[in-house]
């Protein structure tokens, strides 16, 4: 029977051989509550800077859990550089937006407001505590970085003309995804996905003529938010991203 893999645990502080990680209250719990895990228990703790290492429960009460690491599973690895630009929709729908963006290997995450966003406000740390949880269930080592919402007018104001932005056109103007990103040379981009009906023409008009701006369609059907915006990490993914490796654990 094959070895059952070890629980995986974001872990922030630096992880070395024969050194100690005292976990958080909430991963804590997780190991000794939820888990029903004790000492002498292997758990895999990982971070995008010291890659993945083998640790082992060493000390365990109500309010703390202390692990010591023990050896390298997998060495830090590089990951895409790859962007998500979304208008925040309802909670529970973009809680499945975040969980599985960061699934598909998105670098940073910008809830942007637009001319029709209609949402609540924006909890950033019940959405990258969730982020997290996505990224131990997918093996991956890093965690995108979530930033705080702000003005979709702003964000490209002070935008890095070097990182190629790719327009989700709900009108019909953008050329097909597949094309477009075949196009592009290996260098940094972002996407960007508007609110449920769409970007407005205006704004539309005004990314279209930055020189960094490329618009394009997902299709003949009319996609929901958080279909739209999978989807052009999928295709992204695939065509110019890290799909093209194959998955090496």
């Amino acid at each position: 029977m094959a070895k059952q893999q070890e629980p995986r645990l974001y872990i922030k502080d630096r992880l070395a051989w024969g050194g100690a990680v005292e976990l958080d209250a909430g991963q804590a719990h997780h190991l000794t509550t939820v888990l029903r895990l004790g000492c002498g228990v292997e758990v895999a703790g990982f971070n995008a800077v010291d890659g993945e290492w083998l640790c082992r429960i060493a000390d365990v009460d109500k309010r703390r859990v202390r692990l010591m690491v023990e050896c390298q599973l997998r060495s830090p690895e590089p990951e895409p550089d790859l962007w998500l630009l979304f208008a925040p929709i309802k909670r529970t729908r973009l809680v499945w937006l975040v969980e599985k963006a960061t699934e598909l290997g998105a670098s940073a995450l910008f809830p942007v407001w637009t001319a029709r966003t209609r949402s609540e406000r924006v909890n950033i740390e019940r959405l990258r505590a969730h982020a997290v949880g996505a990224v131990e269930q997918s093996e991956r080592l890093s965690v995108p970085e979530l930033h705080p919402p702000e003005a979709l007018d702003r964000v490209v104001a002070s935008w890095p003309v070097k990182r190629r932005l790719i327009v989700c056109d709900e009108s019909g103007a953008g050329e097909p995804i597949s094309e477009a990103v075949r196009r592009l040379e290996a260098a940094p981009a972002a996407l960007l996905v508007g609110p449920e009906g769409g970007l407005d023409q205006t704004e539309l008009d005004a990314l279209g003529k930055l020189s960094f701006v490329t618009r394009i369609g997902l299709g003949p059907r009319v996609l929901r938010a958080e279909t739209a915006a999978l989807a052009a990490l999928a295709v992204f993914q695939a065509i110019a991203g890290d799909w093209r490796r194959t998955r090496t654990r």
